[in-house]
């Protein structure tokens, strides 16, 4: 996949539309399995995550790459 698609994929799309999307698609114990963070393990919110994933680049970064791997899969 080139830069240029990738960056299509989540062009116009908010950090909260995309870990809704994720929530809705795998649910919070799924995603904190795949993806390690404590905000997703530990009573997880969408807004208290969100405050989480702002403050830290490489976490929003995994998330940005499982929306993107969810929607080349055709899945959301």
């Amino acid at each position: 996949m080139s830069e240029k698609q990738t960056k299509d994929l989540l062009h116009g799309v908010t950090l909260e539309q995309i870990l809704t999307a994720l929530v809705a698609d795998y649910g919070w114990i799924k995603l904190a399995k795949y993806i390690r963070i404590n905000c997703f393990a530990n009573e997880p919110t969408v807004k208290s995550s969100l405050k989480f994933l702002r403050r830290t680049p490489w976490a929003r970064t995994k998330v940005e790459n499982l929306y993107i791997s969810m929607k080349t899969r055709g899945k959301g």
